[in-house]
């Protein structure tokens, strides 16, 4: 089955270009999207290495910093997907000037604050501009770029997240060099501007929705979402496993109801109409699999380093940068054959790269050589970007062009619950077998890359020579 098939009639008007924007404001909008992503990306992480320095300047408990990190994350996951509803009512663009302010804003008060609780007050402000940036990332790429030209712009926001977490460490550690740590948000507040100066005059408008925006769906959806990521993140950093539970039990009934409210429903805010079309559901099971075996990876693979094989933490940053730069290399690439190829097999034939190159690190031995990791790393990198932008086309591309957002919220919904299932995974691992849980997670981490390698295939049309 085509992604074309299932697109809405192109029709042209003065607000939306049918096929994609006129190439001056095509890449004015690009820069203002890649700049935005660059950032919100960026603070998901370069906060981390400020948060012994930030718990030392407020007198707060290691632990109570977390939630330094917590609060932008745990925003953003609460609202994807009824910021992408919104955007389909209001206009993409509308919602991403608003996020985008709000962002810039927010970091201005994340440097001037002056306790912890502020300062996690400011983070969730900063996680509720950021989700209004990526919940419409994806709908605002489908209109700028022409759809011969859909993958290559995919590839380039594949790269732009991939630079951001190569960067993030290094960057954090530069700023805090010469400068303390409220630095780390006010370098926000000047690209900020400049991405909402492109912005005004570059991204187009939108074909609007005309339904009601649910605020009881809305609701439901934050608290089963924020409810089972608080609750997962309990279990597995506390010895507080009762209140865990219940946070997670409690989550997953809010989302019970809200799938029974939604399920019948033409356009609900949950996108259940996109999950009846086969290629966007193989595409999201694609998504949440290759994405937990990225986090399974990505948690065990630093403790094995340090705690198994003796190198020391400046080293194991170093062997960690090698995967996010493959994928920084292969995303545009990828991106580019995306527009020629079968995503259904390109999709598989990363996935399958990376399944090996897991299994090859679960491999190493006592006494491995630096290069050794290396190139292991790099492999799972290569396969991890060949995959990541052909499978967020097909997303995009095999929902009508109407909900253009409420496909690019799934899309990110769908990395986040991955990302939270490695995480939790790891965490059983580690739990109940000790050290042994480090390899434990890589052999997992494989097999789940093959799990999303066959997902990829079910997108065929039954003579194998679909785009999808």
């Amino acid at each position: 089955m085509s992604p074309d098939a299932t697109e809405a009639p192109r029709a042209a008007s003065k607000t939306m270009a049918p096929d994609g924007l006129p190439v001056p404001a095509r890449y004015w909008a690009a820069a203002s999207v890649c700049v935005a992503l660059f950032i919100t990306v960026l603070d998901s992480s370069i906060a981390n290495i400020a948060l012994p320095t930030i718990a030392r300047d407020f007198g707060a408990r290691p632990a109570a910093s977390i939630w330094i990190v917590n609060a932008y994350q745990l925003a953003i996951v609460v609202c994807l997907l009824p910021f992408a509803s919104l955007g389909e009512k209001i206009g993409f663009k509308r919602l991403y000037l608003a996020g985008l302010s709000l962002f810039t804003l927010a970091s201005l008060a994340c440097a001037l604050s002056r306790n912890l609780e502020v300062l996690a007050a400011a983070r969730a402000l900063q996680g509720l501009g950021a989700a209004g940036v990526m919940s419409v990332n994806g709908g605002i790429i489908r209109f700028v770029w022409p759809h011969a030209q859909l993958g290559r712009g995919i590839g380039l926001n594949a790269l732009i997240i991939s630079v951001s977490a190569v960067v993030a460490p290094s960057l954090a550690s530069a700023i805090l060099a010469v400068g303390p740590w409220p630095w780390l948000f006010a370098v926000n507040i000047p690209l900020g501007l400049i991405a909402l100066g492109l912005a005004a005059r570059s991204l187009p408008a939108n074909p609007l929705s005309k339904r009601p925006f649910d605020l009881i769906s809305a609701g439901l959806n934050a608290g089963a979402f924020g409810l089972v990521i608080s609750g997962v993140d309990v279990l597995t950093r506390t010895t507080s496993l009762a209140l865990g539970a219940v946070q997670t039990a409690l989550g997953v009934g809010l989302g019970l109801i809200l799938t029974r409210r939604e399920w019948r429903r033409n356009e609900p805010l949950v996108p259940f109409d996109l999950l009846r079309i086969p290629p966007f559901a193989w595409s999201i099971a694609t998504s949440i699999a290759s994405f937990a075996a990225q986090l399974l990876a990505f948690v065990s693979l630093p403790f094995r380093f340090e705690e198994t094989l003796g190198f020391n933490q400046v080293v194991t940053g170093l062997l960690m940068t090698p995967w996010p730069a493959a994928v920084g290399l292969a995303a545009p690439v990828s991106g580019w054959l995306s527009d020629r190829l079968s995503a259904a097999w390109l999709c598989a034939t990363g996935l399958v790269i990376l399944a090996l190159g897991l299994g090859a690190l679960a491999l190493i031995g006592p006494h491995p050589a630096v290069w050794d990791i290396a190139w292991r790393m790099a492999l799972c990198g290569a396969g991890f970007g060949l995959f990541q932008s052909p499978n967020n086309r097909v997303m995009l591309t095999a929902a009508p062009r109407e909900r253009a957002g409420a496909a690019g919220g799934m899309l990110g919904t769908a990395r986040l619950t991955g990302q939270t299932t490695g995480a939790l995974l790891t965490a059983i691992l580690f739990e109940g077998f000790g050290a042994r849980g480090q390899v434990l997670a890589l052999w997992v981490a494989a097999a789940m890359a093959l799990a999303a390698a066959g997902f990829s295939l079910q997108r065929r049309t039954p003579g194998g020579s679909a785009r999808v």
